[in-house]
């Protein structure tokens, strides 16, 4: 069995996930993906993201109807900063013997080695990086392994569309209808 874990913030869900997330299960040939969204990023612990609900919400309207991908809340759960490995040896001991992927963005290869524990980190999982438009691959430090999707790479990012909605700009084309309208309905990021 195949299993992909999509960790972040979520803050707010966008196409660029939705298209990461679709490229990762035809790539690696996925059984499923899980959108782990983070209670706090251990590298943003001054942004102020929206609350875990909303955040939940967003991503049960993107999903829905979406067989092989699913929410897991655990890191929400446990609260405080959400580390990766903490994540990551919970799977390893759900589905033992499952080969295990899980989804960075581009930016955070070169930093691995500062992530807790990367030993652990590599020995549980193969790294796929999601492709931005523009950025070259880099190699995985050691003793990490991994790939980079070919996948459907889209200039789009949450912080961009919180601006968006913050400067009274439209962000109906970049993201699923219903979570654009919920975000809108929600009053979030003004």
């Amino acid at each position: 069995m195949k299993i992909g874990l999509f960790g972040g913030s979520f803050d707010p869900v966008h196409l660029g996930h939705l298209l990461v997330a679709q490229a990762a299960i035809e790539e690696l040939g996925l059984d499923k993906l899980f959108f782990i969204p983070a209670a706090q990023s251990p590298f943003k612990t001054e942004t102020k993201i929206a609350p875990a609900e909303i955040r939940l919400q967003l991503l049960r309207l993107a999903l829905a109807g979406k067989t092989n991908c699913e929410i897991d809340e655990q890191e929400i759960r446990r609260g405080g900063v959400s580390y990766t490995v903490d994540t990551l040896r919970d799977y390893a001991n759900k589905f033992p013997g499952t080969e295990l992927f899980y989804l960075i963005g581009a930016d955070n290869v070169a930093k691995l080695n500062e992530w807790r524990e990367p030993a652990e980190l590599a020995r549980l999982a193969e790294f796929v990086v999601i492709p931005r438009p523009g950025e070259t691959a880099a190699d995985f430090p050691a003793p990490f392994r991994g790939r980079w999707l070919k996948g459907f790479p889209l200039a789009v990012s949450s912080r961009e569309i919180r601006a968006r909605v913050k400067a009274g700009s439209t962000i109906e084309n970049l993201m699923p209808p219903f979570v654009a309208e919920a975000i809108h309905a929600a009053k979030l990021y003004i």
